[in-house]
């Protein structure tokens, strides 16, 4: 496989909203690389609010809707995880910015493989200089 690794585009009871993506694919591969890390297997998930409400409830012990949870599943060589979006959350987020849906697919993407590369975002440095990391990647997908 060329670049290594397998990235991943699934939609369940939501419509298939990733485009292109084979760009996406290069653009994750850059991210990663951009961080010293290949890709091994990567699943990006769309899902309505309702079929995300469980895994945040489960795993995080939230009851509430969320735009996107990680789960590392790293076992050897590579960056490997899933990470699943709610597709309702993606719209009502892209209204609320300003941004299309498309935008703010690209960014919660990114978000969930910025965790997976490492980075947290709890407290408000750390939440500044990820959305700093996610602005200067979202400038590389054109």
């Amino acid at each position: 496989m060329p670049g290594g690794g397998v990235i991943a585009f699934k939609a369940i009871d939501v419509p298939d909203a990733f485009r292109g993506k084979e760009k996406l694919r290069q653009w994750i591969r850059a991210v990663a690389s951009g961080h010293g890390h290949s890709i091994g297997e990567v699943t990006f998930v769309l899902l309505t609010d309702k079929g995300l409400l469980p895994y945040n409830r489960r795993y995080l012990n939230h009851d509430e809707y969320t735009d996107v949870i990680t789960f590392d599943l790293q076992t050897g060589t590579g960056l490997s995880g899933d990470i699943l979006i709610s597709y309702e959350r993606v719209k009502e987020n892209a209204a609320t910015y300003g941004v299309s849906p498309r935008q703010e697919l690209h960014r919660v993407m990114v978000h969930g493989l910025l965790h997976l590369l490492g980075h947290g975002d709890k407290g408000e440095a750390k939440r500044k200089a990820m959305r700093a990391e996610e602005d200067k990647w979202l400038a590389k997908l054109k």
